[in-house]
């Protein structure tokens, strides 16, 4: 049986398209990996910004950061200090965040020297780490601004200056804790009756639930 001419153009022409199409895919698929790369480097302007409170407690010292009102910052705070609470702000999408004393209201800022010290205002790129998760489970902070600085106390609880440290060492260690009494009242307040509208159908389950 031999084609027509029509039908071997109609053939040619499903095949070319279909061609173009697997083409057109190929080079439009986006690298989601790298999108999420780029994103977590720019601060997010968009989403609503998520906000954390926990404290640091300091693998090293054995105790907690904490950031007093004379804008001196160190890892010297016993577990539920007021100046051991910091409010966590999230900078990006990704793991960037703003740490600040709640009591205080100053910011963990690092300056030029590597040296930890309190802001007021914490918009540089100075006072913005990153957080991350090491394979023991500790928490290291890197500032953003100064890359292969970290957030870092000595056995005594003072700061150590973020261009003289490493991710491996023991000093940029941290692990993140809710304060103490915070745990048991958001536990309180999960299992809290809510009390939404009901009918009479509803109240009898209740009532049922109850016995």
């Amino acid at each position: 049986m031999r084609l027509v001419p029509s039908r071997i153009s109609y053939f040619l022409l499903h095949f070319l398209a279909l061609c173009f199409q697997a083409q057109v895919t190929i080079q439009s698929s986006p690298n989601f990996t790298q999108h999420v790369r780029d994103q977590s480097q720019v601060t997010d302007q968009v989403s609503r910004r998520l906000i954390r409170t926990y404290q640091l407690y300091s693998r090293t010292s054995g105790k907690h950061v904490q950031v007093l009102g004379n804008k001196k910052i160190n890892a010297m705070a016993e577990d539920g200090d007021v100046h051991a609470k910091l409010i966590v702000e999230t900078d990006t999408f990704g793991s960037r965040v703003r740490l600040k004393g709640a009591e205080t209201g100053f910011y963990i800022c690092m300056n030029k020297r590597g040296k930890l010290i309190g802001k007021i205002s914490g918009k540089g790129k100075d006072c913005v780490f990153t957080e991350i998760v090491l394979e023991n489970n500790y928490t290291a902070l890197q500032n953003a601004k100064y890359q292969g600085w970290y957030m870092a106390f000595t056995r005594k609880g003072r700061p150590r200056k973020g261009s003289k440290t490493r991710q491996h060492q023991r000093e940029v260690h941290f692990m993140k804790r809710m304060p103490k009494g915070h745990q048991a009242a958001e536990q309180h307040r999960h299992f809290e009756f809510i009390n939404y509208p009901f009918n009479r159908r509803t109240k009898r389950t209740r009532d049922s639930a109850s016995r």
